[in-house]
């Protein structure tokens, strides 16, 4: 399957949503926040949150360095090894501001070890499962509608 560009965002989004959500769920009141569980909470759902946003763009970048790809697509490995800019790139954003509703600073183990347990998830989910009960997510560019 060669993901379209359309397939590959509908999936991302699904997958951050549905898996990301769950994992979000599960972490957030593991990982040493300062404040209450509240906090937690909701500074993991707006990570989560920024991640889909940024995730998008992110997408049509990797779209675009596909098409000098022989195969126009990305070695799984690839896949996986996207996680250093993206991570990269949304711990810059934090820093500095730029992601809205955060409510406070967020420790560095915190948002790798949320960043890191929703990505791992999300990509063994894309690579695994999710294809057994999409079957014709594989035939149709991996859109879901």
């Amino acid at each position: 399957m060669v993901p379209t560009l359309f397939g590959r965002i509908q999936t991302r989004l699904f997958l951050l949503a549905v898996v990301g959500g769950i994992v979000t769920l599960l972490v957030s009141p593991l990982i040493a926040m300062p404040g209450s569980s509240a906090v937690a909470y909701r500074t993991t759902f707006v990570l989560l949150g920024s991640v889909a946003v940024l995730g998008v763009g992110w997408e049509v970048v990797y779209h675009l360095l596909m098409q000098w790809r022989w195969e126009k697509d990305w070695p799984t490995l690839f896949g996986l090894v996207t996680v250093l800019p993206e991570a990269a790139l949304l711990w810059w954003a934090v820093g500095r501001g730029l992601v809205p509703g955060m409510p406070g600073p967020v420790p560095v183990s915190a948002f790798a070890v949320h960043f890191v347990a929703v990505w791992l998830a999300v990509w063994a989910v894309a690579n695994g499962p999710m294809r057994v009960p999409f079957v014709a997510w594989r035939f149709r560019g991996g859109r879901l509608v």
